[in-house]
Parts: structure tokens; C-alpha cells; sequence
């Protein structure tokens, strides 16, 4: 029986989600190939990109919130699939914490990021990198998971090593 993709990464992701928990610097992505559908889903500590997790406090605070969600919706910034796999952005969803779009938890905020991407040639696809460590000086590692039709695997990425390959 053939599972489709999407539903072991929901499995992969519950996984992850469940075991780990909110450490600040330390972000989770979840990586899907599906057909001509590279999908990322990225949980990043609001600590880790503005320093803070509560409401901003002044318009210094609320100028580092519009930067980080301006910047988060830049997929061609953040992240850079194989070039050889021809792969355009489609869509581009991220809910920031404190700022009306996303809901106010238990006192830990997380941004909450979906990108995806449509790849034409999606069998040359065998990695993507990742600059966040640039541009957010307080993340220091992305938990990162796949699921592809080809298997399921698992990277620690660093500034130093900041590409899911497979």
C-alpha cells in the first residue's frame, strides 16, 4: 500500500512537534516533495527572530516584528531549492504572533510559516538551503525532516551547515 507523501509528513511532523517542545534559537522545518509540489513548513521561536515573545513595547518593538514578517515572506531569500529543479514559489503563508494574525498562546510565541513551490523539473530536486541564520543572529539550529517518495530523513541545520540534502 502506497501512502501518500503528504500524510507521512503530517505523521513525521506530529512526531517532531510532539516530542520536542519550544527552545528558544532552535527552529523545526518539515520538507515535502509531492509530484511537481515542494512544500516547507517552518516553526521558528518569535525569541529567536525579534528577541522577544510578548507584545511589542514600543515602536522599536513593533518595527522588529513588520522586518521579521516582511522577511519571512520572502521565500527567495530564506530559501533556495536544487536550481537544476526549475522551482517558482506559488504561495507564501506566515502567521506572526502579536501582530493580529496569529492566535496568542501560553506565553511561548512561534512564527508559523508554509511555503511552497512549484518545481519543473521536481526529479533534479535533492536539496534546499536555507539563509535564516543570516538574517536571525539568535537561531542557532533548524530540527529539519522530509518526506519525499524516494523516503523520510532528518538533518540538524547550522550556520555552518545550512542545507537539507537527500
Amino acid at each position: 500500500m502506497k501512502i501518500p507523501t503528504l500524510t507521512l509528513l503530517l505523521a513525521l511532523s506530529f512526531n517532531v512537534h510532539a516530542a520536542g517542545g519550544h527552545n528558544h534559537g532552535v527552529g523545526k522545518l518539515d520538507v515535502s516533495v509531492d509530484g511537481e509540489q515542494l512544500t516547507l513548513e517552518l516553526e521558528l521561536p518569535l525569541d529567536s527572530a525579534v528577541g522577544f515573545e510578548r507584545a511589542p513595547k514600543n515602536d522599536k518593538e513593533r518595527a522588529a516584528l513588520a522586518d521579521a514578517e516582511r522577511l519571512l515572506k520572502d521565500a527567495a531569500t530564506l530559501f533556495a531549492p536544487t536550481p537544476a529543479a526549475a522551482c517558482a514559489i506559488a504561495t507564501v503563508t506566515v502567521g506572526m504572533p502579536h501582530t493580529g494574525k496569529a492566535s496568542e498562546g501560553d506565553g511561548h510565541a512561534d512564527i508559523d510559516a508554509r511555503y511552497v513551490f512549484r518545481c519543473a523539473t521536481p526529479a533534479l530536486l535533492k536539496s534546499v538551503e536555507t539563509s535564516l541564520f543570516k538574517h536571525f543572529k539568535r537561531l542557532y539550529r533548524i530540527e529539519a525532516r522530509r518526506a519525499m517518495p524516494a523516503g523520510q530523513g532528518a538533518a540538524r541545520l547550522s550556520a555552518k551547515q545550512a542545507v537539507i540534502a537527500w
